[in-house]
């Protein structure tokens, strides 16, 4: 290999990375807003509700206090004390990153509670990935309530949905068997994984391994039925909060004066415009446009022009909310630490 192809190499997976992820949140951004009048959209956004947009930000940091509760008990055998600051200001950060890369924010996180609370990156990054796959298995759950709240329409109008849940119902039932294979046949797990995946290449086989030790460690500290009812019903107030923040959305817009609104039109919103998070574009941009618009207008029968400007402003703020917050957290924890770390130095005795 020559010297110019090694010098590529990084730069093409830095395109598959970063380029594929900018392309899709183009075609999806254009998807969202073909035909749409964007001037109109933004007189709309800039007519909005001051009140409901405070009540609005008030219900995002109320769902992310949530989100921060679950990870503490999700690493409560691993680390009792964790401060809820540094789990809270971990979490903001990552999803900050997350509005850049798609990719990155999950590894911030871990790293950067692994750092604070002087845990093992692996461990952390481990309960990221549980973490994910709750709320995976949790989403399928809110879609398969919103088939129920909206049973009339909703596999009509998105004819790709049902296949899609037996698909994903198919990979999580194959993914919590792994699972439960990493967690209780680890060492025999192990060897099979390396010795399969070794025959067709040795670095394969090596980071195969390595995600299902973080997968062991990340599950071996969810433990005892106090912690998993926990994280089951910390889980469900989520996604109700998340709920009741896609339905006060409709109240920024002035929504309810063209039709009457409900917090099942919330919810049924909230999971269908939630597997859009789940495509790897940056903060969801675009991907969570199309599916919010493609929800309000081919279900709840409301406008293309409002329905774009119900994206565009519930994801705008949010998207502000997670860049603002991620920035004055890693600032103000980061020089605590240095502080503290400053101190310890120059008083070890007093520590």
């Amino acid at each position: 290999m020559t010297s110019d192809e090694i010098k590529s190499r990084p730069l093409l997976k830095a395109f598959l990375n970063y380029g594929i992820s900018a392309l899709l949140a183009v075609l999806f951004l254009y998807i969202a807003f073909y035909n749409v009048d964007f001037g109109e959209v933004l007189k709309l956004t800039s007519q909005a509700s001051v009140f409901w947009i405070i009540i609005f930000i008030i219900s995002f940091y109320f769902g992310h206090i949530i989100r921060t509760l679950r990870w503490k008990v999700i690493i409560q055998s691993v680390k009792p004390n964790a401060s809820f600051k540094y789990l809270f200001g971990a979490l903001m950060v990552g999803y900050g990153v997350n509005c850049i890369t798609p990719k990155l924010g999950e590894i911030t996180r871990a790293v950067l509670l692994g750092r604070w609370e002087k845990l093992s990156r692996s461990s952390m990054l481990g309960t990221v990935i549980v973490e994910r796959v709750i709320d995976v298995v949790s989403l399928g759950f809110a879609v398969l309530v919103s088939a129920y709240i909206w049973r009339e329409s909703l596999y009509e109008k998105f004819l790709w949905l049902e296949s899609t849940l037996y698909i994903a119902g198919i990979l999580m039932l194959g993914i919590i068997i792994i699972i439960y294979l990493t967690v209780v046949y680890k060492e025999k797990f192990y060897g099979i994984i390396i010795k399969l995946f070794g025959k067709i290449s040795e670095k394969v086989a090596q980071k195969l391994a390595y995600i299902f030790e973080m997968l062991t460690l990340g599950f071996s500290s969810l433990k005892g039925v106090k912690n998993y009812s926990l994280t089951i019903l910390l889980t469900i107030i989520l996604l109700l909060v998340y709920a009741f923040s896609s339905y006060l959305g409709f109240f920024m817009l002035s929504m309810n004066q063209i039709q009457p609104v409900t917090y099942q039109m919330g919810w049924v919103l909230m999971s269908i415009a939630a597997i859009g998070v789940i495509i790897p574009t940056p903060g969801a941009t675009g991907s969570y446009h199309a599916l919010a618009k493609s929800t309000l207008v081919l279900l709840f029968g409301f406008g293309e022009t409002v329905s774009v400007a119900y994206a565009f402003l519930t994801h705008i703020i949010s998207y502000f909310l997670f860049i603002f917050t991620a920035l004055i957290i890693f600032f103000v924890l980061n020089k605590q630490q240095n502080n503290l770390f400053k101190t310890i130095e120059t008083n070890p005795d007093k520590m």
